[in-house]
């Protein structure tokens, strides 16, 4: 199985990585933001460096999509994943059409409220994960597996 792990770095990043014992038994390609944070953590790891800042900045939104488009005709993932954020977008919305399934794990600091991105992609999810129970009322048919830090 091939897995393309789509976040941001930071807070994102580290929850993606938390899950090394599920991810780390599948063949893997990444696409984050080209930062140094980024780039250490995933040195050894094939990565695709996606057009940056992507907070309110629809030409690098733009932009995103067109790169989601090549990455998943050339890798051909079978599940894209994604802890968010906004990057999720453009890969989620696209990765049917390359028959790859998608999985978006709502962050762990979404306690309370959903966050902007998690609402965006939720339609396109095939499973929506989250961390807090309260969380479901936000997601119908979602699954809590616990907070993952």
């Amino acid at each position: 199985m091939k897995v393309l792990i789509a976040c941001s770095s930071g807070g994102h990043l580290t929850q993606a990585l938390a899950l090394r014992e599920w991810w780390g038994q599948h063949e893997r390609v990444w696409a984050t933001f080209p930062v140094e944070d980024a780039r250490s953590r995933l040195a050894e790891e094939k990565v695709y460096e996606i057009h940056y800042p992507t907070v309110r900045n629809v030409p690098n939104l733009l932009k995103n999509f067109s790169l989601a488009r090549r990455v998943l005709a050339e890798e051909r993932p079978d599940i894209v994943f994604s802890t968010g954020a906004a990057i999720a977008l453009p890969f989620f919305t696209q990765a049917r059409f390359f028959g790859a399934r998608t999985v978006y794990l709502e962050p762990v600091d979404r306690i309370t409220t959903p966050g902007l991105s998690g609402r965006l992609v939720y339609p396109f999810a095939d499973e929506f994960l989250v961390q807090w129970e309260r969380m479901r009322q936000f997601y119908p048919g979602s699954r809590n597996v616990g907070v993952v830090l």
